[in-house]
Formats: C-alpha cells, structure tokens, sequence
C-alpha cells in the first residue's frame, strides 16, 4: 500500500525525518518483510542469508539516496550492491556474469 502496488515487497527504506534540533546520524528505517524474502530466496536459488545481506545493503543504499528508477541508476545500484556483496563473499544477485554490470548494461 505505501508504494501503491498491488504486492508484498521485500524492502522499503525510510529516510529519516528528524527535528532539526535533533543532531544524530541516523539515515532511517529498513524495513524487510520476511516472508518474501524467504520466497524470493528459494524462487532464486539462492542461500537465504545471501538474499538477506543483499536487501539490507539495497535498503542502506535507498538511504545513502541511490535510486533505481532509470536503467542507468539502477545498473549504478546493482553495480554498488554486487560489490558490497562480495565483500561478504557472496556472488553477483543479478546475473551469473558480474562482468555485465561492469558493461554499463541493464536487464
């Protein structure tokens, strides 16, 4: 409902919207729905904990202000996702061929 879709979603972000008097570095809230994330795990064959690590980094990159509303954004986010990934050791979430996302190419 927030997003006005007609779905469950695996991740939402909201930005933090403090007083100004308030001085903490807070970037906002992740919310995940687990349930789906497990769904989308097991429809993708992909370890459960890999899917996870990967919607709190998409959600922390919402925060940062990352978007990806065109392809460029989002081949941009799915670039910075699958490098925040591996450094956890898992592989590339979009395509069996990280090298495509290094092509600037979507989809």
């Amino acid at each position: 409902q927030y997003r006005d879709q007609d779905r469950p979603t695996n991740v939402l972000s909201f930005p933090a919207d403090l007083p100004a008097d308030v001085t903490l570095d807070l970037l906002g809230d992740i919310v995940i729905c687990a349930p789906v994330v497990q769904e989308e795990a097991a429809t993708q064959g992909k370890p459960l904990a890999a899917h996870w690590d990967h919607m709190l980094i998409h959600g922390m990159l919402h925060l940062l202000g990352f978007d990806h509303e065109s392809d460029a954004e989002a081949t941009h986010m799915e670039l910075l996702e699958t490098q925040a990934l591996a450094t956890l050791g898992w592989p590339c979430p979009y395509y069996a061929d990280p090298a495509h996302l290094a092509q600037g190419t979507s989809g």
